[in-house]
């Protein structure tokens, strides 16, 4: 699976860490920012990452900041995304089963690295269940049209 990450200057230490488990899980990924500790905007992050996984340039896509808060609101912002923000392994689980997530939003401050890679993992190794899932789906994209 090819995942696109982004992080804004809080997200970074979890990042990081992401990076070193992907190749282990057999992933490929593109690190779309930032690259510092020096403050930089969320949105344009989420912004990067939202459209090459709503492009299918990339299956996934994980972004992180202070809280995922700001992270899962603006990729939610552009069509075809389907940002969850998980702050453990069921809503993990969910997001990937129930919803189909296509970005998984993460905290990057007051979690501990290894939870945060258990969420990632959950998150990946999850598949869309389909079912009577579909027919939720269809209308939540029935909403980006209006």
């Amino acid at each position: 699976m090819r995942i696109a990450l982004g992080c804004d200057h809080r997200g970074l230490r979890i990042k990081q860490a992401i990076i070193e488990l992907l190749p282990a899980l057999s992933h490929g990924y593109c690190d779309l920012g930032c690259y510092g500790t020096e403050p930089v905007d969320y949105p344009d992050i989420a912004q990067r990452v939202g459209e090459v996984v709503a492009s299918g340039e990339f299956e996934q896509g994980i972004v992180i900041c202070s809280t995922g808060i700001g992270m899962s609101i603006t990729a939610n912002k552009i069509k075809g995304i389907r940002a969850a923000l998980c702050h453990d392994v069921f809503s993990a689980e969910r997001a990937r089963r129930h919803n189909d997530a296509n970005i998984l939003c993460l905290r990057g401050e007051n979690i501990e690295v290894n939870s945060a890679l258990e969420i990632v993992k959950t998150y990946l190794c999850t598949s869309f269940e389909g079912g009577r899932h579909v027919q939720r789906l269809d209308k939540i994209k029935a909403l980006e049209i209006q």
